[in-house]
């Protein structure tokens, strides 16, 4: 698994699953554990396109909260699987108030790293009145810039050998715009092609997720089932500029005002480099601000892990 265990609370099972009807084609996997009357608190996982893992439940104390996970549209146990149709945030977020709706709940936290940050700061600028708190980690705030970054030139620099691999599913004369070209593959009717595309992709992720290697990320990531999820969605939205208007994020800051909040960085993240979590410290200096020294972007880096069972725990004390 490559997370410290000894870090996170037990394992658990969640106590009900549900299947959600959302926006066709969609049906959305949602499960519950931990306390059922406890603080409500959603998972929301990156990529997008990645979807839920068991040891998700375990950054969360049971007795303390009402833990609620969700594979987003077209990933994990989500139907169908790797779908772009009716695929966007605006769609994303109008899921997760469906769920806060079914399961009854008035407010909430959200939980997200990475996409999941994105997606918990679009949803809570959205509805502010129906958020208690923000626990975030890798903020990615989906502008140009930063898909430049990772997918054209900048990254790139710094793990030349993995993007060598990269590229390398790209013919040169693609070369100029690695995201359109991978887009090409990734909803072409070659299934092999489209299959060495997404594992490409996915690599390329895994491998720069974290400051020293972990092989578990990289072959949970490089597996077909999640690999195609999250390549084709990732792509799908970083090709639409993330259906975000410019800088929406940043621009609309304000409408976190009195929200709960916590932000955990790690200081060599290189697939969501530091600079944007300090843009959005700078704008919300409210939300507390936790740089890990020794960690990328990954939650199952230790210092990661440990700041952010650190965060679930104060801010349960806070809102009991």
């Amino acid at each position: 698994m490559g997370v410290k265990m000894s870090l996170l609370f037990p394992d658990i099972a969640p106590y009900v699953q549900h299947s959600i009807k959302v926006e066709a084609p969609h049906v959305i996997h949602v499960e519950e554990s931990g306390n059922p009357s406890g603080v409500p608190i959603l998972f929301v996982h990156g990529g997008p396109g990645a979807g839920c893992e068991d040891y998700h439940r375990r950054f969360f104390d049971p007795e303390i909260y009402r833990i609620i996970l969700f594979d987003q549209r077209g990933c994990g146990r989500s139907t169908p699987h790797a779908s772009l149709e009716n695929n966007t945030t605006q769609g994303l977020v109008a899921d997760m108030e469906e769920i806060r709706q079914q399961l009854g709940i008035d407010r909430w936290v959200l939980f997200g790293g990475s996409w999941g940050s994105t997606l918990s700061l679009v949803y809570a600028q959205a509805y502010p009145e129906r958020v208690l708190g923000l626990i975030l980690r890798g903020i990615f705030l989906c502008r140009p810039h930063e898909i430049q970054w990772f997918y054209q030139s900048g990254a790139s620099r710094l793990f030349p050998d993995y993007w060598e691999s990269f590229v390398d599913v790209i013919p040169e004369g693609e070369r100029d715009d690695m995201v359109r070209a991978y887009h090409r593959r990734l909803n072409g009717d070659d299934e092999l092609v489209r299959m060495a595309a997404a594992k490409a992709w996915s690599m390329w992720e895994g491998r720069t997720a974290t400051l020293m290697p972990q092989e578990n990320v990289v072959n949970r990531l490089a597996g077909p089932f999640t690999a195609l999820s999250m390549a084709r969605i990732e792509n799908h939205y970083f090709i639409n500029d993330a259906f975000l208007e410019p800088n929406q994020i940043l621009r609309n800051v304000e409408r976190l005002t009195g929200i709960d909040g916590v932000i955990v960085q790690g200081r060599y993240d290189v697939v969501c480099p530091m600079e944007s979590a300090w843009e959005l410290h700078r704008a919300w200096p409210q939300a507390e601000f936790k740089v890990i020294g020794d960690a990328g972007h990954s939650a199952s880096e230790e210092g990661v892990t440990r700041a952010l069972v650190q965060a679930t725990a104060a801010m349960g004390r806070r809102l009991l």
